[in-house]
């Protein structure tokens, strides 16, 4: 029973919750992890794809290392999808790598990170949890305030969307919380 209440009142919060601070990019060094350089746009634009360049180092190109972007998009009603993993890439020349995904219509950010495939077996992920590189896109909501470049995205109208999504969202947890303590009770 306190389970089920403790799972009720997590999903309240997290329908209301967004973190970080909003518009600022981020980004991890490279030391150590078999790349010489990422070469990527510092903005990820609505409805297009985001393209990402991996130069490898000489030891990991010659080796064989298999290289995986994995992504994340999280849409300005401050959820984000389950990450992907992005191995198919659009161009594989010797050192280089060129990846693209798109981006949704709605999106505040991407995420991603870089997991090595190494020729002995191990598997190793830069960062080793969480995601290491962030770029807002041109019209992002950070869970108070919305930003970017386009103009039209800093509108009332868009943040009546999010204040209604979030009221929905709250509103089904509460009704899941509800029916999960009757199911119970009638159970016992």
């Amino acid at each position: 029973m306190r389970m089920l209440i403790v799972s009720g009142v997590v999903l309240i919060f997290l329908s209301s919750v967004s973190g970080g601070s909003g518009g600022i990019n981020e980004e991890m060094s490279l030391e150590g992890t078999g790349l010489n350089s990422m070469s990527y746009d510092d903005l990820a634009f609505a409805s297009e794809s985001f393209e990402i360049e991996l130069e490898l180092d000489s030891e990991t190109s010659a080796n064989g290392t298999q290289v995986t972007w994995v992504t994340q998009i999280c849409i300005n009603t401050g959820v984000c999808y389950p990450p992907e993993n992005n191995q198919d890439w659009v161009s594989n020349e010797e050192s280089k790598l060129v990846g693209s995904v798109n981006i949704d219509d709605d999106a505040s950010y991407i995420n991603w990170r870089i997991k090595m495939n190494w020729s002995d077996g191990d598997e190793q992920s830069f960062p080793e949890s969480g995601f290491g590189w962030k770029v807002w896109s041109n019209c992002w909501f950070d869970g108070e305030e919305w930003g970017g470049i386009d103009e039209s995205c800093n509108s009332e109208s868009n943040e009546s969307k999010i204040v209604a999504y979030s009221k929905i969202v709250s509103l089904i947890a509460l009704m899941s919380v509800f029916t999960m303590v009757l199911w119970r009770r009638f159970q016992t």
